[in-house]
């Protein structure tokens, strides 16, 4: 038995989509959100660029911090 709930060839649904981009401005890895969501890491990338949510870390390089 799966523990994961398989969407694969399924459409996407509202809540799905919002999972997305909960997860996506978390910092959360693309393979991490496509076992939550139950999509591949593919599947992943190809809607969050549909919906123009950027997958990127927010997160800043230690090295761009200004001295205190």
């Amino acid at each position: 038995m799966s523990k994961s709930n398989r969407n694969s060839g399924k459409p996407w649904t509202s809540k799905d989509i919002s999972n997305l981009k909960s997860l996506a401005s978390k910092n959360t890895p693309t393979r991490v959100i496509g076992l939550k969501i139950g999509r591949t890491p593919e599947a992943i990338y190809r809607k969050a660029s549909e919906a123009g949510i950027s997958l990127k870390p927010t997160n800043q390089s230690p090295y761009n911090r200004s001295k205190k």
